[in-house]
């Protein structure tokens, strides 16, 4: 495998190679997605089937149906804010490194910094979370069909499995990544019809309105009914994680001024319509509220979906979970390796020259993406004697990618003249969006850190701060090590010049 790429597939010449090398960077990975492919990462990534399917049991006793309902319209609402305010920016700044790229451009190399190792903890989280949802689904499977126990150490067995699939499909290009996206956005859309009309036409009865959107349980052991609905939010907040995969596939995708923002807004809005659909069609359809939070499979919508729709419904409904889950891991892993990729590009992360590497043949960054693989394993491995380590682990997700869609935006409102608006803009809304984007990610932020649960014990401890304190530690120490950014010059006049860019990325 070379390090190098053919920079003749990627077609310099044109219009968004040439943004490209304006923003400083040479175009060596294969520029093959359309505004659909980029649309349909951001919604893989989210995919309401991983997010809602896997943290209903946790929602179940913080705060209940009605946290859930109203939770999921209210901050889902808010999320629309957030991903327009970062549309906007990345309009501007079509890179892969994304938001990392935005902030040091717009704050300084230290911002940039700070803003990239925060960013790859999130994704990092991200893909571990909507990994290990599919391996306890698949679990919930083996037990529903075959009467097999699910234990930590099998579940994380079948994580293992999972992320060296989700890698080698990675590795093939990223024309089959983008196949997978597709997809995915059709699996999704049938998937939440097929699973919600069954909810809704074979049970003889459903829950009544004033249950599913007034019904507030609390199992946290906390006595503040407002804390616990806070925490509560984390279903929404974590689901809606990961639409700035479009930006991170900006250097892969056609017409990225456009396509990438429009992907975001796009990806966002038909998410929060088929999630507020499939939460509504599970809670309307919750036969016992006990005995479902204390399923046999280890996940309480398994256990809705057996009640309602006998074992050969749930199984289809779990084959299509775990199928929505596989494909929201492949979009992570895409959106991580990338960010890896631009991040060491950079030479901000150590062992930067091996991360970098671009297969000659599949123009992919091979070695981010079997790194990626690798250390969203190790993020899972407290699941062994952890009892709240999936909540530990999306909390991750959030803490880690949320406040990095809002680091770009809060620097654009504070230097206002450092920002040339893109083709995709807000125009005179972009200061009321921006601002009600960083105070309620400010907050989100600072609450998915806080215990979830008491008494606070080892086995039941957030570990979410301690994993963001961790990342900042460490890119701390690397800061001194950290190599200066290199400038790329945007016309090679020679041979040497082209070697020489080639060197550099």
């Amino acid at each position: 495998m070379s390090p190098s790429a053919d920079t003749r597939s990627s077609r310099p010449d044109t219009p968004d190679a040439q943004r490209l090398r304006e923003l400083g960077y040479q175009p060596v990975l294969a520029r093959r997605m359309g505004a659909f492919g980029n649309f349909s990462i951001s919604f893989s990534v989210i995919s309401v089937l991983t997010g809602c399917m896997t943290l209903y049991g946790f929602g179940m006793g913080t705060g209940g149906p009605a946290v859930m309902m109203w939770g999921w319209v209210g901050a889902g609402g808010m999320v629309l804010f957030i991903g327009m305010a970062l549309a906007e920016v990345t309009s501007a700044y079509p890179t892969s490194g994304a938001m990392y790229y935005m902030a040091r451009t717009l704050g300084g190399r230290r911002w940039g910094y700070y803003t990239g190792w925060v960013n790859l903890l999130g994704l990092l989280g991200g893909l571990a979370g909507s990994s290990y949802g599919a391996a306890a689904f698949i679990g919930a499977f083996l037990n529903l069909r075959f009467g097999i126990e699910p234990t930590p150490g099998s579940t994380l067995l079948i994580l293992a499995i999972i992320l060296v699939a989700v890698a080698v499909i990675n590795l093939c290009g990223v024309r089959v990544a983008a196949f997978f996206n597709d997809l995915s956005v059709w699996w999704h859309l049938v998937g939440v019809t097929a699973i919600a009309g069954g909810l809704w036409i074979l049970p003889d009865s459903h829950q009544s309105p004033s249950f599913v959107f007034g019904k507030f349980v609390n199992d946290t052991g906390f006595s503040n009914p407002f804390y616990v609905g806070a925490i509560g939010l984390l279903l929404t907040m974590y689901t809606f994680g990961g639409y700035d995969a479009s930006a991170h596939l900006s250097e892969e995708t056609t017409q990225a001024a456009v396509s990438a923002p429009r992907g975001i807004i796009r990806a966002i809005v038909w998410s929060w319509i088929g999630g507020f659909i499939l939460l509504g069609s599970l809670t309307f359809s919750i036969h016992d509220y006990a005995a479902t939070q204390a399923s046999d499979t280890g996940v309480p919508p398994a256990q809705i979906l057996i009640d309602s729709l006998g074992t050969n419904g749930a199984t289809v409904g779990l084959l299509i979970v775990i199928g929505a889950m596989f494909f929201c891991a492949v979009a992570g892993n895409t959106s991580a390796s990338r960010m890896m990729f631009a991040f060491s590009r950079d030479g901000e992360l150590p062992f930067s020259r091996m991360w970098r590497k671009v297969h000659s043949r599949t123009m992919v960054p091979y070695m981010a993406v079997c790194l990626t693989a690798v250390v969203s394993f190790a993020v899972t491995v407290p699941s062994l004697w952890s009892s709240t380590a999936y909540g530990a682990i999306t909390a991750i997700g959030v803490v880690g990618i949320t406040p990095t869609y809002i680091i770009p935006v809060f620097l654009k409102l504070r230097h206002p003249d450092r920002f040339v608006p893109g083709p995709w803009n807000l125009g005179r809304w972009s200061k009321p969006v921006g601002w009600t984007a960083v105070i309620w990610v400010t907050c989100c932020t600072i609450l998915f850190c806080l215990p979830q649960s008491r008494p606070i014990t080892f086995s039941t401890l957030n570990y979410a701060a301690a994993a963001l304190i961790g990342a900042l530690l460490l890119a701390t120490v690397y800061w001194p090590f950290a190599r200066r950014a290199h400038k790329i010059p945007a016309q090679p006049s020679s041979a040497r010049d082209i070697q020489q860019m080639q060197d550099i990325i």
